[in-house]
């Protein structure tokens, strides 16, 4: 007798493929659902692998442009950097995947849903509290923290061996290297080698951007106009090219920071569950966005609310990376977000050469810089008098701790 309806996040890999048979032969009805959240992939190939191993029905959802207008954006806007180096690629990415999951389940009259992340990792927490903030009555199964599962599947030749005895077809083989995630924001890469955190990336790892050194020898000007801190319009002012659908204008910014070798980081980081893990990673439209927006908003965003702002940054990137994206917290950190981003307009040029990006030039209608003010050449309606007074009630306190010091 067939037992109830599961979704389960499908991507067609070793560990999906795996899952999905495992499912089926446990007597599940087994949906399978594909996020297009702009990973290079055959989908139709995916889609019919999905059949062939057994699913029940595919979904195959085009995610892209709500992963850029609702995931992304608001991301940048709060300048949210875990540990201050990574740009979140995957983090960001697992809400919207969970969140039309739970559609689908519903819509569907599922009771569960699944998932392939492993119990070592971050994902398999990110997966699952969005699943229960958004159903809290779904039920979930991990078979990575199944003891039957972990039974049968101690590593990857057992997963290889079940696929074979299945007639499962897996794009992989026992030869492949590394764990990769892969979406329009990012590419990561983990484990095999890069375990050993003295081991340098090899050069042909890097699958999206340009080698630095093979990057053109001539510098790319860009120019990224802002509206309340989101980017509207993107325009190369080396040929004129302009992009102003938000998709169009981030794939844009894809295309242009990997021909030019930008985005590539290698560090170290906390996963939430305390283990460290080493990750090598490839954002290249979003490290050109982060560093124009920070350049708009120094320009055009008061003094005291950037400092606030930027003390909630940390706190936001941890409740993204943490997977607490559904939560109110981040409802809460959101709508200060926007808060701050009222009046961050202009424009921002970024010079973009073999791996590096750096402004060059800024401009807002909102601008709180005033050049006369600031200059070092005239006066500008600055009493430069007043400035002894400052430092005077500024050294108070100071005067009095050095006294203390010298009676003591």
């Amino acid at each position: 007798m067939q037992k109830d309806t599961v979704v389960l996040a499908y991507s067609g890999g070793l560990d999906t493929s795996c899952i999905l048979k495992w499912l089926k032969l446990k007597g599940y009805r087994v949906l399978a659902y594909v996020a297009d959240v702009g990973q290079r992939e055959d989908f139709e190939q995916v889609r019919e692998n999905a059949i062939k191993t057994g699913a029940d029905g595919v979904f195959i959802e085009d995610l892209k442009r709500e992963f850029v207008t609702d995931y992304i954006f608001p991301a940048v806007c709060g300048n949210a950097v875990y540990e201050g180096r990574y740009l979140l690629g995957t983090s960001l990415a697992r809400p919207i995947i969970a969140k039309r999951q739970i559609e689908i389940a519903q819509r569907e009259g599922a009771k569960f849903v699944s998932h392939g992340a492993t119990g070592k990792g971050n994902d398999q927490v990110r997966f699952e509290l969005a699943y229960l903030a958004l159903d809290p009555d779904i039920e979930i199964i991990s078979p990575w923290k199944d003891r039957e599962f972990l039974d049968t599947f101690k590593g990857r030749p057992e997963l290889i061996q079940f696929c074979q005895t299945h007639n499962i077809d897996i794009p992989t083989s026992p030869k492949k290297l590394f764990s990769m995630d892969e979406n329009l924001f990012h590419k990561s890469y983990e484990s095999g080698p890069l375990e050993d955190p003295m081991t340098p990336p090899e050069k042909d790892m890097f699958t999206v951007t340009v080698d630095p050194m093979d990057a053109p020898d001539e510098k790319t000007v860009i120019e990224l106009e802002f509206k309340d801190g989101v980017p509207v319009r993107v325009t190369n002012i080396n040929d004129n090219t302009e992009r102003t659908d938000p998709l169009e204008l981030f794939l844009y910014l894809n295309e242009i920071a990997c021909a030019n070798g930008v985005g590539r980081i290698d560090i170290v980081e906390n996963r939430f569950i305390g283990i460290k893990s080493r990750g090598v990673y490839e954002t290249p439209g979003g490290t050109l966005l982060h560093a124009a927006h920070r350049d708009i908003e120094a320009i055009a965003m008061d003094k005291e609310v950037l400092r606030l702002r930027d003390m909630l940054a940390p706190k936001l990137a941890e409740i993204i990376y943490n997977g607490f994206w559904f939560s109110p917290e981040m409802d809460f950190l959101m709508a200060a977000i926007k808060k701050s981003q009222e009046l961050i307009d202009g424009k921002v040029r970024l010079s973009v050469y073999k791996g590096n990006v750096q402004t060059i030039g800024r401009w807002s209608p909102s601008s709180l810089y005033n050049q006369d003010l600031a200059s070092m050449d005239i006066e500008g309606g600055f009493n430069q008098e007043d400035s002894t007074g400052f430092i005077r009630i500024n050294a108070l306190r100071l005067r009095a701790h050095r006294a203390i010091i010298e009676r003591s």
